[in-house]
């Protein structure tokens, strides 16, 4: 006896393939938009580690010094770590021990007095850590009471500045490649997914079903398709991390949670997105094609 054959309805073809490839695309770039948040984070975490030494007059008194460390902690150019303003007193005695320990002499023996002067050092936030900012913020410490010299490595940071926007250029350079080749990586498989439907689509169309009672189904799956894809490739790409994390115990200091929220939640946005054009404009290529052209 014969077996009933199952009809094929409008939009149920394979789609755990489907679903596969798109997983692996998004994944793929998921990887790459965590290597530029985490190059983001150690962009700004070198930024934050340039400091800038602020020399105090000889003789305040601790009134005064007390003060000015509470106006320099107030500033909104200065880095916070834990919520604690990056400010650190550098008294001339432990300026002279460092100095000792660094090279092994003690110039106080030759000079019979420590010439150093009291500084505070200044961790800077990284959105002022440019060439324009630091020159100008250097002049407003300047006018500050108590406060002799501002001092900063002008040509370490005109550097560091040079060598990560450099870097961060060609960075975005490549996700914009890898974006642009994972849209048309998915695109090309819903594609070839529906080309398997395009009789299905005719024999609708002969039946006298509108265009956008056709598109439908197919829509509705994609969508469908690319939030389970997305869903799967944020999963994967957070058991990847997590792993990375374990290997690696120093890449949780550039983690950053907020960021890879954002990016599970592109990917997943990313997917659907993508799914839904794709979809519409195969049909619409297949409900606009002759007889002969199905061929």
């Amino acid at each position: 006896m014969n077996r009933p054959t199952r009809k094929k309805k409008l939009g149920s073809y394979p789609h755990t393939m489907v679903v596969f490839s798109i997983t692996l695309a998004l994944l793929v770039i998921g990887l790459f938009g965590l290597l530029l948040i985490h190059a983001h984070k150690i962009s700004t975490l070198v930024k934050e580690n340039l400091e800038m030494q602020v020399y105090l007059e000889r003789g305040l008194p601790e009134t005064q010094l007390l003060r000015l460390q509470q106006d320099l902690s107030r500033k909104p150019y200065v880095a916070l770590k834990d919520q604690k303003p990056q400010v650190r007193f550098l008294s001339k005695e432990e300026g002279a021990r460092q100095f000792l320990d660094q090279t092994g002499e003690d110039f106080q023996q030759f000079l019979g007095d420590n010439p150093l002067r009291d500084a505070y050092l200044l961790k800077i936030n990284a959105d002022f850590a440019d060439a324009n900012n630091l020159a100008r913020i250097r002049q407003e410490l300047k006018q500050e009471p108590g406060v002799f010299e501002v001092e900063y490595v002008e040509s370490l940071i005109t550097s560091v500045n040079e060598n990560l926007r450099n870097v961060g250029l060609v960075l975005l350079g490549f996700a914009a490649v890898l974006t642009f080749v994972v849209v048309v990586l998915i695109n090309n498989t819903i594609k070839l997914a529906l080309f398997s439907q395009r009789f299905l689509i005719r024999s609708m169309q002969l039946v006298g079903a509108t265009s956008s009672f056709i598109q439908w189904p197919f829509l509705r799956r994609a969508v469908w398709q690319g939030l389970v894809s997305g869903i799967l490739a944020g999963l994967l790409l957070l058991a990847l991390l997590q792993y990375a994390y374990l290997q690696l115990e120093e890449l949780r200091l550039f983690r950053d949670e907020r960021l890879i929220g954002a990016l599970v939640a592109a990917l997943v946005v990313l997917g659907m997105g993508i799914g839904f054009l794709s979809s519409w404009r195969a049909v619409r290529k297949y409900t606009g094609m002759s007889l002969d052209e199905l061929y």
